[in-house]
C-alpha cells in the first residue's frame, strides 16, 4: 500500500493518480508492492533527519529507508518539498516534474538501482525519465 503523509502544508493535488503510477512503476520492474510511506517534510525536518539517522549535516531532497524483503518493496521515503522546489528552479524544470522524479527516485532505491558512481548516476536519470514517462500512461 502506498501512502503519503505531510509534516508540513503541502498535499500532492491527486493522490489516487500518484499511487496508481507508483504501484505501476513497481509492477514494471517485476517487484511487489509491499508499505511504502511518502513523508512531505520541510528543510528543517529533513536535516533532523539526515542528522539523527545518516550523521549527514546538510539538507537533500530526499531520504529513503528501504525495508524491502526479496521482491516486496516496503519503506519510508522522506520528501523535502523545499528542495524540490529549489531543484526545480535549478534544473529549469516544472515544480511538479521535479516532485515526481523525486518520488519515484525512492521506489527505484528499492528496485535495486544505486546513484553513487557516474555510471549508476546516469543509469537512475535514464530509469527516472522512462518511469515519468508512465505517468500519464492509462492502464
Amino acid at each position: 500500500m502506498i501512502s503519503f503523509n505531510y509534516e508540513m502544508e503541502f498535499e500532492l493535488p491527486n493522490e489516487a493518480q500518484f499511487s496508481n503510477w507508483i504501484s505501476r512503476v513497481i509492477i514494471s520492474e517485476d517487484k511487489k508492492e509491499g508499505d511504502i510511506n511518502y513523508i512531505f517534510c520541510d528543510d528543517d525536518f529533513i536535516l533532523d533527519i539526515n542528522q539523527k539517522y545518516l550523521n549527514h549535516d546538510y539538507y537533500t531532497d530526499i531520504i529513503s529507508f528501504d525495508y524491502s524483503v526479496g521482491n516486496e518493496l516496503h519503506g519510508d521515503i522522506f520528501v523535502s518539498v523545499d528542495r524540490v522546489r529549489e531543484n526545480a528552479e535549478d534544473f529549469n524544470v516544472s515544480f511538479d516534474d521535479e516532485l515526481k522524479r523525486v518520488i519515484i527516485h525512492g521506489v527505484l532505491h528499492y528496485c535495486g538501482y544505486k546513484d553513487k558512481s557516474e555510471l549508476e548516476e546516469r543509469t537512475m536519470r535514464a530509469k527516472e525519465e522512462e518511469k515519468m514517462a508512465m505517468f500519464h500512461v492509462e492502464q
